[in-house]
């Protein structure tokens, strides 16, 4: 009920200066006002305060230590925090920044798809394998190619090579799919929701659902009474989406994690038959 001042989506912020393409892309896309910092970072302003995206993350990971502490019953001082593959330097260290801001000593950075190999070889059988981590996450989207080795009865790690995209994940699905609605909404209304900060926000909630539904369902309805108004009364939003449609919308998205697969393979010098 409140989309200027509900950040999400900060991860694809953190690190980056203000001026970067996807800093300016992002600022098109969301609600919530993205600014240039004092030292050309890209910052985010809520009720009159700017913050820097460390920040709005340690919030995230001040309640991941409260989780932690009351599952344990005891205080969560220390943490390995994991990044996407693919974060530069600056990334790396703002996300640093947000651990420490939380009050945890961070112990090591490490990606993300190395802790996906991490927990995915501590119950599998011994012996060697090399496995393709496919990272599509809700903002970041990465590849990994690690082997697993088998030294001395204990499993070793090393990532053979790593690709991705940055600014490629679940948030862009749900982009697809609330301009879809916004068109349909707009082609029996007459009416354009994108200049309804409110209305864009439950689209966001609508789409987002209605992504999830279609992972078992071929079908769904997008329900969203009252979704607006005008002069004549209020306006429903009703539109049903099929997993075919879904699928048109984002095929492009799709055919984008390809191409960084190939390379990943390529650079560890391995052919698709050659992954376990």
């Amino acid at each position: 009920t409140n989309p200027e001042n509900t950040l999400y989506a900060i991860k694809r912020l953190i690190g980056r200066s203000f001026t970067e393409e996807a800093v300016q892309k992002d600022i098109k896309l969301v609600p919530y006002k993205i600014v240039k910092a004092d030292n050309g970072d890209a910052w985010v302003e809520a009720k009159g305060n700017k913050m820097a995206p460390p920040e709005v993350s340690a919030r995230v990971l001040m309640k991941m230590k409260k989780t932690a502490e009351e599952y344990l019953g005891e205080t969560v001082t220390e943490a390995v925090i994991t990044v996407p593959a693919y974060f530069n330097d600056s990334q790396r260290q703002a996300t640093k920044d947000a651990g420490r801001i939380a009050g945890l000593e961070v112990k090591r950075i490490i990606n993300e798809p190395t802790a996906a190999a991490l927990a995915y070889g501590m119950d599998k059988a011994r012996g060697d394998s090399v496995v393709a981590v496919f990272d599509l996450g809700g903002g970041t989207f990465d590849i990994s190619i690690i082997e697993i080795a088998e030294v001395d009865g204990e499993h070793q790690f090393e990532v053979l090579s790593t690709n991705g995209d940055t600014f490629l994940g679940g948030e862009d699905f749900d982009l697809r799919l609330i301009d879809y609605l916004a068109d349909e909404f707009k082609k029996a209304q007459g009416m354009d929701l994108r200049g309804d900060p409110l209305a864009m926000q439950r689209l966001k909630e609508g789409a987002e659902k209605a992504k999830i539904e279609l992972s078992s369902s071929r079908q769904t309805d997008v329900n969203l009474p009252y979704i607006t108004a005008d002069a004549t009364g209020p306006k429903h939003l009703n539109v049903r989406v099929t997993r075919a449609k879904l699928e048109a919308l984002v095929e492009d998205l799709i055919k984008r994690t390809i191409e960084p697969c190939r390379i990943a393979l390529n650079d560890a010098g391995l052919s698709v038959n050659e992954i376990n």
